[in-house]
């Protein structure tokens, strides 16, 4: 737009010529402007919050519960299947603990046969009861 269409005058005119036209506010004025502090309520309140917690808290311990039974009745199954197959488990071990046995003292008669009163299987310590070998003296593939 021109300023002929703006000022409703054909040409341009002095400025001091013009009618003054100045931004004002509206009709009744403009809404109050909000500067107190107003802290809206809205929301759960302490007690609720509280309550939640703790409900969240009670939940999560009951569930632990329930998780520790699981667990506890999973570890006393692997232990009875445990219990069960021992028995098998020992007898093979002492299987093989009297092959050997059996081949320790054909070696040790082997070896000791020039030594005089030697006897082949006789402890040497003299306590008067049975002591199974120590660790790895009959078993080679431990080393």
């Amino acid at each position: 737009m021109t300023e002929a269409m703006i000022r409703k005058k054909a040409g341009m005119a002095s400025v001091k010529d013009m009618p003054v036209l100045q931004d004002g506010p509206p009709p009744g004025g403009f809404a109050p402007v909000r500067y107190a502090r107003r802290i809206p309520n809205t929301g759960p309140s302490a007690t609720a919050i509280f309550l939640a917690a703790f409900g969240a808290f009670s939940w999560g311990m009951y569930q632990v519960g329930q998780g520790n039974k699981i667990r506890r009745a999973l570890k006393e199954e692997k232990y009875a299947a445990r219990r069960a197959i021992l028995p098998v488990l020992q007898a093979e071990e002492d299987e093989r603990f009297v092959k050997e046995w059996k081949k320790y003292l054909e070696y040790e008669a082997e070896v000791m046969k020039d030594v005089p009163g030697w006897k082949v299987g006789e402890s040497v310590y003299h306590s008067g009861r049975w002591v199974p070998p120590s660790t790895g003296e009959l078993r080679p593939d431990v080393w």
